[in-house]
């Protein structure tokens, strides 16, 4: 499959490029810097640009199957939000129609899965910034109609890829520990690919 990754240089997005590769998919990296892509692959396209400029992006987004984005900007909002805007715009120009979007648990219906501190002093203040970035994002990809499916996974680890993590879980489920691996988040967004199970939903990943 032909696929499109955005955030490809961030903690999770560089992890979906390479499981993307190993599964034999044919990857186009966006990136603002050609350079920070370390990865060399036949089947590896770079595509320099601004997520925010949609006409760099529909450049790397004309003739996939699919789009995956994994944007990061730290604590700091905008990127998220208003990347994937452009990400959408482009899609739809371009004709293509699935997306998968990583953002993060706690959002939407997801908040009662948060702990106290996830809730009120993670998101509630240290981070108030790239959860209200999420939150914004995930208006823009619900409202599109595109075949999406957002994802949000609990905090990230260096873990391996387990594949043993609970996910499409209700708001009360009980008993998370709120952490899952960066590996294990690469492979659920690519598990999407060939499944319709959460064609436009938004299931929690978490262990």
């Amino acid at each position: 499959m032909k696929i499109a990754v955005f955030g490809a240089t961030s903690t999770v997005g560089r992890l979906v490029v390479e499981q993307a590769l190993a599964e034999g998919h044919e990857v186009t990296a966006f990136t603002r810097s050609a350079a920070s892509i370390g990865q060399r692959h036949e089947r590896l396209h770079v595509v320099e640009g601004d997520v925010l400029d949609t006409h760099s992006v529909e450049r790397a987004v004309t003739g996939q199957d699919a789009v995956l984005v994994s944007l990061g900007a730290g604590r700091k909002g905008v990127i998220r939000a208003e990347g994937t805007r452009a990400v959408i715009e482009a899609m739809n120009r371009a004709g293509v129609k699935r997306l998968i979007v990583q953002t993060t648990l706690g959002v939407g219906d997801s908040k009662p899965n948060l702990n106290f501190v996830w809730k009120y002093l993670m998101f509630g203040m240290l981070l108030r910034a790239a959860y209200a970035d999420h939150e914004l994002q995930e208006v823009y990809v619900q409202a599109s109609d595109l075949d999406w499916t957002i994802v949000r996974p609990s905090a990230f680890t260096d873990g391996p890829r387990t594949r043993a993590f609970r996910r499409g879980f209700p708001g009360d489920e009980k008993g998370l520990s709120l952490k899952i691996s960066r590996a294990d988040i690469a492979d659920f967004m690519l598990e999407q690919l060939n499944d319709t199970t959460y064609l436009r939903k938004a299931p929690g990943i978490s262990n």
